[in-house]
């Protein structure tokens, strides 16, 4: 008996505990935990001993902290911006903005101002369709279209091949671009300027970007764009040269820079052909739109091989770009958003971001200081614009728009693009219906985008390629990047992409009688067709073929093009 008592008084127990928990108690604590507590003979005690013991306080902690690990959303993002962290440490502080609506109220001539009613809490929205236990409808929001067995086939004609061992030795005709605008606008024009050159029969020099006067970026082709690549995969097409050679380097180049919009090849040949070969070059300004978006197969084909295959970023760029992209992946799919919602895109659309009454006044001001920014249909009000589906989406639409479509609330979302007015107070309906929402400032170490600071274009391209890479894009408006996006996605597999119905959709939304699920049955039927799948261009005329690649450069075995 003497030997049993001494072997149980030296006999000890282990448990494994979390490292979590070891860390969130005192050393004091700790060290209370792990000493047994002396003995007692009163029976009478051992109950109320037993109840104060720290053993079974540590061990229920344990098994607490075990049942809450086990229930926990197991989606944890890898990375919390700053506004979030203080969201999940402090979630009661942020319940003071309140919960936002799904039917919102106009108020007055402003329209509805949502920023107010999200901040005192006026207002309610349904979760129906939007939280993570609805697995059909998460599964159905990733589900990708039927790309029909669509893939990219370039084949160029007999007769095109032929001309092109006379084109590529061709040493006499040189063609100078300067390009302008964002990235996007310059790379569209870049892809005309090689079908240009393409059609005169003459060299490319490599094309000049234009300093954009917005954001002072000054990078050059190369700093965006991987050049070596470029020449390589366009050498038997087009000639391609760094700069012109010592033989023309002294002549007077003949500029033009009254190119009308849409012009076909013809056009382009009696206007520039007699000239190029009479002085040797030609300098070519302002291309954006310039040439026409009906032409031939084989300039079609080129235009795609360009846009998707020639115009690849420059490796520092594609590295990031792929590294971002992959740890947005990290957690599973996800989705990314273009959300144009900055000042000077409200003031050029004529439209208004509904955030308050205060921030309308700043872009009416603007407006009417600079009435040459508004693009187009000076003559419409606001309101006729927002109804003909003319305005950007605002982040309460946006994010009615995906609930409606059935978005997870665990979601994973990357957002794209500049600051917009009002700042991170205009993303609040986003950021605080879906915890799990990022752009590359929030993805990026310490460091890494140091190189690209200050250059807009080149931020641009990051912002690209993790669009591009996501599962399901969406764009809160059209433009450059949207619509480039658009195409390459088609010409990779038709990935799926939302184009937003806001011309049928915006009715519904100031509806605000209407049942949620009704919307939402009504938002996903005017979407059934926008979500990506194989259009023909040759039913849209006049439409880009770098944005609807089918048929010119796409086609299936079967060939069922009826079928679209």
């Amino acid at each position: 008996m003497g030997n049993s008592s001494k072997f149980n008084a030296k006999k000890q127990s282990y448990i494994s505990v979390p490292s979590q928990i070891i860390s969130s108690i005192s050393s004091s604590s700790l060290h209370s935990l792990l000493l047994s507590p002396k003995k007692t003979n009163s029976k009478t005690k051992s109950f109320s001993r037993l109840w104060k013991s720290p053993r079974l306080w540590f061990l229920a902690l344990f098994f607490f902290a075990l049942f809450g690990m086990f229930n926990h959303d197991h989606l944890i993002p890898c990375l919390i911006t700053t506004h979030q962290s203080r969201d999940l440490v402090d979630q009661n502080v942020g319940n003071k903005f309140g919960i936002i609506s799904a039917h919102p109220h106009p108020q007055g001539n402003g329209g509805f101002h949502y920023l107010d009613q999200v901040k005192n809490g006026e207002i309610q929205v349904s979760d129906s369709g939007s939280n993570g236990g609805n697995r059909y409808l998460e599964s159905e929001f990733w589900k990708q279209p039927d790309g029909m067995g669509y893939r990219p086939c370039i084949d160029f004609s007999r007769e095109y091949r032929r001309d092109s061992a006379a084109i590529v030795r061709g040493r006499r005709r040189y063609l100078l671009v300067v390009v302008s605008g964002g990235m996007n606008q310059q790379r569209n024009q870049i892809v005309d300027a090689v079908v240009i050159a393409r059609i005169l029969g003459a060299a490319l020099v490599v094309p000049v970007l234009q300093v954009n006067v917005i954001w002072g970026d000054e990078s050059e082709f190369s700093d965006i764009f991987d050049l070596e690549h470029f020449k390589r995969l366009l050498a038997n097409d087009v000639h391609i040269v760094s700069s012109l050679p010592s033989t023309h380097i002294m002549t007077r180049p003949v500029e033009e820079s009254r190119t009308p919009h849409h012009a076909s090849p013809q056009w382009i040949r009696s206007r520039y052909l007699r000239r190029i070969k009479r002085e040797g070059v030609l300098l070519l300004r302002g291309l954006d739109s310039r040439l026409s978006n009906d032409l031939p197969s084989d300039l079609q084909k080129l235009r795609c091989k360009v846009a998707f295959q020639a115009l690849r970023f420059a490796p520092s760029i594609l590295q990031l770009g792929n590294t971002l992209a992959e740890r947005m992946r990290s957690k599973g799919p996800y989705l990314a958003l273009h959300l144009r919602m900055e000042k000077d895109v409200w003031v050029r659309t004529g439209c208004l971001p509904g955030l308050t009454k205060e921030y309308d006044e700043i872009v009416n001001n603007d407006r009417k200081q600079r009435p040459e920014l508004l693009t187009a249909r000076s003559n419409m009000t606001y309101h006729e614009r927002k109804l003909a589906g003319l305005c950007p989406l605002n982040a309460f639409e946006v994010l009615r728009l995906l609930k409606a479509l059935g978005a997870p609330k665990n979601a994973r979302i990357y957002w794209a693009g500049g600051q917009p007015l009002g700042g991170k107070e205009a993303l609040l309906p986003l950021t605080r219906e879906f915890p799990h929402f990022y752009n590359k400032e929030d993805l990026a170490l310490r460091g890494e985008l140091e190189p690209f600071a200050n250059k807009a274009s080149l931020m641009a391209a990051i912002d690209y390629i993790i669009c591009e890479k996501s599962d399901v894009f969406m764009p809160s408006h059209g433009g450059n990047m949207g619509h480039a996006i658009q195409g390459h996605r088609a010409y990779a597999g038709h990935k799926k992409y939302i184009t937003p119905n806001k011309r049928q959709m915006l009715p519904y939304f100031l509806n605000s009688s209407l049942p949620e699920a009704e919307f939402n049955r009504i938002i996903k039927e005017l979407h059934r067709e926008s979500l990506g799948q194989p259009e023909l261009r040759t039913r849209k005329a006049g439409k880009d073929v770098t944005k609807y690649p089918v048929p010119e450069c796409m086609c299936n075995d079967s060939h069922s093009q009826h079928s679209l």
